[in-house]
């Protein structure tokens, strides 16, 4: 017979668990005990269950597994939630385990009881209590398979005292090995027919191309068919965006340069499109054709509503639609193409500026030049995020990590730890606001306890500028959004880490350099000048892109 809680690590080990993030409490001290003997998983103690959560399922995102996190009941539990929808927006797989009080035989009455699988139903894709030993096995593997399979996201099992302190002759179940489905011929025939038949087609990158890892196959349709391509904030880096018919990010809404291109196009092959994202484009009757190619089918709304799908392996369907496609020779890009050399023309001058406090699009240049192809940033959310999404070159796929799901502030920095520790040979940084670093900052003392290296940039206006900048542009006065903060250079060296701050555009150039070189954990503090924020984003932009 084995114990219930030692059978469920088995069964962790056997989905092939690496690490456990987590802040336990008594009600998982059986799991402890059981997790403490394995000799293939790692706990990971952070200090907060939110970081952990967020690590769990940035593990996740990198690696297409399931990265695990573990809490306990009551208030344990309820500090999951954000990372939940995260990864359940986000498309990142994730396993949540929590504790619960004994369900047979309880003499506590209801202290710090919820009903944390009803809780958890409305942002996982499956939750569970575990009320026998017995059914470890088969829930653990149906929890795995759902958190994996498209659209990955988040599961959450709960596992109370007296169930983890059973007995069973349950044995882990082996994984099962599961292809996508491939796309039908005759749905890429009608794709590659309208296609062909455009005068200036354009490939729109989204969510779902990231997460299935379809870059090869992508960049072989764009060299044999030269039509160009935009992303989406989260297809970023899928394609290499020093490529010649790369068009831009669509970082904002609509009236940028990028949006122009797309509206000068009459077919769209929207590929991986995932609804949490703000639209890249808007539908209109009458308006470009669109091709939506994804591993399910579209969700219609007022703005959405494509001609043709081709529903089934994302990469598989590109590959046949290449193998298919005869490049027609009246095909005209060059005015699609004229509203990217535009943007880079704009953008030029504003990255040199080299005022201080820092401009934004400086500051983007100046760790795009400090970071190799490889380096992966990781961002908090902020209006800072809008100029890395339009502003960053993007190398590699998931070397900018940046979320346009939930969009939660606290997640750049669990992020960061999470790449450093998975990809010890690459330079990592977390860009974060602020507001957004002091939401998890408590980690620092994880990720120098973990011995990680990387660095942490602050970007230091005093405020929640993202909604500053909203509320200037909705002509409301400035009010209620400024705070003071904490002398960031001692807060990191309270930690056992290093802190520097910023004092020019080119002293910012120096500590980029060094702290990328320096092993260990690396705070920057760099005040930042939002001044004109609604001014370029919201008026500049949008004018010269009309005007084009």
């Amino acid at each position: 017979m084995n114990k219930a809680s030692d059978l469920f690590i088995e069964c962790l080990e056997e989905e092939g668990v690496e690490y456990i993030f987590g802040v336990p409490g008594e009600e998982n001290l059986d799991f402890l005990d059981s997790l403490s003997r394995s000799k293939k998983i790692k706990l990971i103690l952070t200090r907060h269950e939110q970081g952990a959560g967020f690590m769990a399922a940035t593990y996740g995102r990198h690696t297409g597994k399931t990265g695990v996190c573990l809490a306990t009941l009551g208030p344990g539990a309820t500090n999951f939630v954000t990372a939940a929808a995260y990864a359940q927006l986000g498309g990142m797989p994730m396993m949540m385990i929590t504790g619960q009080k004994p369900i047979k035989k309880s003499k506590q009455g209801r202290f710090q009881i919820l009903d944390v699988c009803s809780m958890m139903s409305p942002i996982t894709k499956y939750t569970h209590q575990m009320a026998s030993a017995d059914n470890i096995p088969s829930r653990v593997r149906e929890a795995f398979r759902l958190a994996e399979e498209e659209k990955p996201g988040a599961v959450h099992i709960e596992l109370p005292e007296d169930i983890a302190d059973e007995h069973t002759e349950s044995t882990p179940l082996k994984r099962s090995h599961s292809r996508r489905p491939t796309a039908d011929v005759k749905s890429i025939r009608e794709a590659v027919k309208a296609l062909e038949n455009a005068k200036s087609p354009v490939l729109v990158i989204g969510a779902g191309a990231n997460r299935t890892m379809t870059s090869r196959m992508l960049l072989q349709f764009i060299e044999k068919t030269g039509i160009p391509f935009l992303t989406t904030q989260l297809g970023k880096g899928v394609i290499d965006e020093r490529h010649p018919k790369f068009l831009g990010c669509a970082a904002l809404s609509a009236g940028d340069f990028v949006h122009r291109a797309v509206e000068a196009s009459d077919c769209i092959v929207n590929i991986g499109h995932d609804v949490i994202e703000k639209p890249p484009f808007f539908m209109q009757r009458g308006g470009p054709t669109v091709i939506h190619v994804s591993t399910k089918t579209a969700e219609v709304d007022p703005v959405y509503f494509p001609d043709i799908e081709v529903i089934g392996d994302i990469a598989n369907a590109i590959w046949q639609m290449k193998e298919d496609i005869v490049p027609n020779g009246g095909w005209k890009f060059d005015h699609l193409l004229a509203y990217r050399k535009a943007e880079v023309e704009h953008n030029a001058p504003l990255a040199k500026d080299e005022r201080f406090p820092i401009f934004p699009p400086h500051l983007v240049q100046q760790v795009r030049d400090a970071m190799p192809d490889d380096g992966i940033i990781c961002l908090d959310n902020g209006v800072y995020k809008i100029w890395f999404a339009r502003g960053y070159t993007a190398c590699r796929p998931n070397t900018v990590l940046l979320d346009n799901a939930l969009a939660t502030m606290g997640a750049g920095l669990p992020s960061a730890m999470m790449s450093s520790m998975l990809y010890p040979d690459r330079k990592v940084m977390a860009i974060c606001g602020d507001g957004g670093f002091m939401m998890n900052s408590q980690e620092m003392e994880t990720a120098v306890r973990l011995g990680l290296n990387f660095t942490v940039l602050i970007l230091n206006d005093n405020s929640y500028g993202m909604i500053r900048w909203k509320q200037a542009n909705m002509g409301f006065k400035d009010w209620g959004l400024t705070y003071g903060n904490p002398d960031f250079v001692k807060y990191a060296e309270s930690y056992g880490a290093k802190g520097y701050r910023v004092e020019s555009a080119a002293h910012l150039k120096e500590l980029l350099a060094h702290t990328r070189d320096t092993p260990g954990v690396h705070l920057i503090d760099c005040p930042v000048d939002y001044s004109e924020n609604d001014q370029i984003l919201n008026i500049d932009i949008k004018k010269l892109s009309k005007e084009l």
